[in-house]
Order: structure tokens, then sequence, then C-alpha cells
């Protein structure tokens, strides 16, 4: 379908949308009188509406919803608008106070409209403040192509301290075909959501009553979280990065200088006292890199440094957006810092971009979009270094052939930078590697290097995080795998299955043999299956794990020395000795393969 075409349908479904959130209103409003309404926009998917109702509702009641919204649909009621002033509208919406305030907010010169819902004989069932679009009349509306999901809480206008209002959700799509398409997809995703995987896999928990939004990596997590630390270090020591290792905490002069406190302070933990000064836990990690380079002086020759951290930080997140793995408190960015000079600097950018993607394609993600983000309105630096600093992202992208979108103003005040996202297996957009310039903090903290001219000038500095931070990435992975992890990341790879108790002593000597040492490569994750439940009940239980090999053994396999392979999506291998089982299970490891 064609970008323009691709438009139109979705604007006609937002249309739709925005129709049937406001004859959902329309049947809130019936079926529980004294119900006052907010607002009801249509969103990515669907749609909500904003109550304060007379009366608790339930996930039971939206069935009740949905039928009198049927009834108003098959009733072929018509979209009338009307353009009033200021005073009728007040007068109509007298009794509604959020109403009544978003008329007061808008400018004396803006158009008031209103939609009114007449039906077949003129009549008037319903109206609402709206600038609209809507469909003429809800006969273009598939009364068996939408539905309401689910209820949540939202407070009138996002502040804590006014009302909280009931918020029902609903999708709504122009055929039943397409609704049941995106409830399966919906499904899916809360298969693969990473809460529940994570549960049934054993890889982490949150314990809000020692602390919320913080991660406890469990075994099964850690074996993944090792296994991709070693990758990664691996990997930035090839590309010629250095591993830095900084501490958690510093004092407020540092938070100061870096200008923390001025622009994110909100964003920081409360200070301790120390000695009788404030220290702080860190939010970023750039200003300990940058002591470390202002430590000793740096010649052009020295240039570029490339210096990297897995380092934990901590911010502060409401409550209310705290999200399993994807929104936390704590969490180790895959954080580095290029410093270099102005001539290295488009070079720089284009090495970064090259290893942020062939970083991802490693982990199964090749559907990847780029993000330029330029000047905002306050900034600081010269222009001269911004628009530099926009060829040389510009040039990057082009460089590598990635499709991009220009964000304007979407820079940060201290610089432009690229955002990349990946698409994931269900063809969701998540946004990950940053590369981002910093025309700040060298000057706030005097970075300065001798140039080939013998005169001391000012580095460039550019952030950069590849795959974000570990826990969120993480929670991605998990998703994007539904827990069917590559081998080379499953947290248990092999479990050796006998198919009665007869063969556990074969059973264990073939796991001995694969936890062996093999050519110095190192040690397959193993576990013999040697409990007292039935073989297929043994299988069941390795593919909930979702273990990727199953080595069933009998007395076949114990004649002849070999296994029989079963794969965790139930394919079979042919059986093989067991020393060529090892060599198979370990070139896909050492390959990070993503085939079984």
């Amino acid at each position: 379908m064609s970008e323009n075409k691709q438009q139109e349908a979705n604007q006609k479904l937002a249309v739709i949308r925005h129709s049937v959130s406001h004859i959902m209103a329309q049947a809130v409003v019936k079926l529980y009188p004294g119900t006052r309404t907010a607002i009801g926009p249509s969103i990515e998917n669907g749609f909500y509406y904003d109550f304060l109702l007379p009366q608790p509702i339930t996930n039971e009641d939206l069935g009740i919803i949905e039928a009198e919204m049927k009834k108003i649909i098959d009733s072929r009621q018509d979209f009338t608008k009307i353009a009033i002033d200021r005073d009728e509208a007040l007068g109509h919406f007298a009794d509604e106070q959020f109403k009544s305030e978003l008329i007061y907010e808008l400018p004396e010169n803006e158009e008031i409209s209103i939609y009114q819902n007449r039906n077949a004989d003129g009549v008037v069932q319903w109206f609402d403040l709206c600038r609209g679009p809507h469909v003429a009349n809800t006969r273009e509306i598939n009364s068996a192509a939408f539905k309401l999901q689910s209820i949540a809480g939202a407070y009138w206008r996002g502040d804590e301290n006014r009302p909280m209002l009931t918020r029902i959700y609903g999708t709504a799509w122009e055929t039943p075909k397409d609704l049941k398409a995106h409830l399966a997809f919906l499904e899916e995703i809360e298969k693969r959501d990473h809460r529940r995987v994570g549960k049934e896999m054993d890889l982490y928990s949150i314990h809000d009553e020692a602390g919320a939004g913080l991660i406890y990596w469990h075994p099964n997590g850690g074996r993944i979280r090792v296994a991709i630390e070693d990758f990664w270090r691996q990997l930035h020591y090839n590309n010629g990065y250095e591993i830095l290792f900084t501490p958690h905490i510093g004092k407020s002069w540092l938070w100061e200088t870096s200008g923390h406190l001025g622009f994110y302070k909100d964003n920081m933990y409360s200070p301790m006292d120390i000695d009788n000064q404030e220290y702080f836990i860190k939010p970023m990690n750039c200003p300990f890199h940058i002591l470390i380079y202002n430590n000793s002086g740096h010649s052009y020759r020295d240039l570029p440094l490339r210096w990297a951290e897995l380092g934990t930080v901590y911010r502060y997140e409401r409550s209310g957006v705290l999200h399993g793995l994807l929104r936390v408190r704590g969490f180790t960015q895959d954080d580095a810092h290029i410093i270099c000079t102005p001539e290295q600097m488009e070079s720089e950018i284009r090495e970064v971009l090259r290893f942020s993607l062939s970083l991802w394609k490693v982990f199964g993600f090749s559907d990847i979009k780029a993000y330029l983000a330029t000047k905002p309105a306050d900034s600081v630096g010269e222009q001269s270094r911004w628009d530099a600093a926009l060829v040389s992202l510009r040039n990057a992208i082009d460089a590598e052939g990635l499709p991009y979108e220009t964000d304007e103003g979407g820079g940060a005040f201290y610089g432009p930078k690229i955002d990349l996202k990946i698409k994931d297996a269900l063809g969701r957009e998540w946004q990950m590697t940053t590369i981002q310039f910093d025309f700040n903090e060298p000057e706030r903290f005097d970075m300065t290097f001798i140039d080939s001219d013998g005169q001391r000038k000012r580095p460039f500095m550019i952030h950069r995080a590849l795959l974000g931070s570990l826990e969120r990435f993480f929670g991605v992975l998990i998703e994007h795998f539904g827990g069917a992890f590559p081998v080379w990341l499953a947290p248990e790879q092999i479990a050796v299955i006998p198919v009665s108790e007869t063969f556990n002593s074969y059973a264990q000597k073939v796991a001995s043999a694969l936890k062996t040492d093999a050519a110095g490569i190192g040690k397959l994750r193993v576990t013999a299956e040697l409990g007292d439940e039935r073989m297929n009940a043994k299988i069941r239980n390795c593919q909930t794990r979702k273990i990727p090999y199953m080595l069933v053994v009998g007395q076949r396999e114990a004649d002849e020395g070999t296994v029989s392979i079963r794969l965790r999506d139930g394919r079979q291998l042919p059986a093989m000795k067991t020393e060529d089982f090892v060599l198979y299970a370990l070139e896909r490891i050492t390959s990070r393969s993503l085939e079984l």
C-alpha cells in the first residue's frame, strides 16, 4: 500500500473510532444517569472515553454497554455538526464540569462546535462538545467490528490532584475480519508479555515491599544477562572501546556542573548527607567519564577515545508509569562516550551506527528505522557545531541506507541525535539506540585537547547507548522471542530425558558428557530430568521452560551411544552420537545462530 493510501486508511479508521467513542459515551450516559463526561479521542488501534460515573463499574459491565451501543448504531443516527458561541456552549454544558472547563480555556476566536446524534425522525438523542470529524451516520459503522476491552482509572488532565475518572478503552475496525485479526494479535501480545513469560520461566521478579521499579535477576535471567554482557564486552573490545567502571554516587557539585541539578532534578533521588556534604546517586554515567578524561592531559594523537560502561543508574519515575522491565527506577545502561576531534566526528558517527546495526542483527532485529532529531528552540552551542553535527548524522544514516524521518526540534538542548527504532516479531516499534551529540558538558567541565597546531581546543563528545538499558532490552527480547531464546541465550539449553527410570544412569552419563568442557569453548547448560514423572510429562514441562533441545534416551540410544533429539517446537532431528551432538550444539552457540 502506498504511503498516501495508508494515510487515507488510517484517517478513515480514526474517524470511525472517534465516532464509536461518542456512541459509547451516549450509551454510558443512558445506562448510568448522572454520568459526567470528559474526553473521548481515537488512539492507535482504538479509542477511549473518560467518565465521572455515579457508581463503580467492572469489566463485566462492558457487555451491557456494548449491547446498548449496537442498538444506537442499528438505529442509524446522523452525526450533525453545529457551530455555537461560547455562551451557548456553556449553557449546553452547564452541568458538565469537565466540558465547561474545556470551553473556558478555548481561545476567544476559536470556533466552538457540538455534534448532535439525531434519530431517523430528526430527534436529538445526544450531543457532545467536539471538533470532529465523525461519520455522517452510524450505519457507516459495522456493529460487529468493535469491542470494549478494559476499564482503568485516569486523573482528569493527568493531574493526580484532580478527580479520578473511569476510562473505558475499546477498539473499532472497518470489518469483523479486521477486528478478529486485531484481537488475535492482542492475544499473541498477552502470551508474549515479558511479565508473564518472566514468571513462567523464573527469569526475574520485582518486590514493591522492598522498592518499586527495582529488578531482581533470578539465576535463569542471570544466565541470559551474563551471556549478553560477555558478548557486549567482547564486541566493544573488538571495536576499539575500553571498558570503564565508575562510582554510584557523587557530590552535588558534580551534578551542578553537569547541569543535571538544573535540568533533571525531578528525576533524581534525594541527596544523602555524607560528611556534611550532599551526595546524589547517579542518574547518568557521563560526568564520571569526563572526570576520567580530565584526570590527564590529551593530545589530538590520543583521540578518538571510545569509553564504554555497563553502568547502573537510578532515576525517579512515578509509580503509575512503572511497567515490568520496560519502565523501572534502577537500570544498567550500555553506555559509552566518544571523545574526538571535529575532523573525526563524521567517521565516528558512521562507525557507531554501523556497530549498532551489526549488534541488532545478532539479536534477530533487522527492521530498523532512524529518527533524526534537530535543534530545539532552547539550545546551547554554536550554530556551526549544530550544523556540522547534523550533516554528520544525516551522512551516517544515508551511508547505511536506513529509512529515516526528521524530528524537527526534537534534539536535546545540548545537541542533535539519532534514535533507532526496531520492530519486533509482532511488528511493534521500540525506541532503543540513541546517538547523541553534546555541546554542553565539554564546556561545563572545560574539556580540552592539544591540537596539531599546538593550540588548546574543545573536543566533541558523543553519548551513545546501543541496547539502551539491559532491563528494558531484556523485556523487549523476551517479547520478541516469546521466551524461546536462541540457544546461545537460553538459560537451559539442553534437557536429557530418559524414557523410564531404567535409563536414568545413561541419561546422567550423557548429561555429564555434555557438561564437560569441549575444546576449551565452554560448558553446555544441561539438566537431566530424572524425576518419577512420565516421559511425556517431562517433555511438556521442558517445552514450558522453552528448552531448545530435549534429548530422549532409551534402550536403543544406550546400546548405540546416541541421543534422539526433539526440538522445543516439536520437530525431530536425526539421532546423533553424543559427541556429534556436542559439536552440533556448540556450533550454533558460538555462531550465535537464531536457528536450532
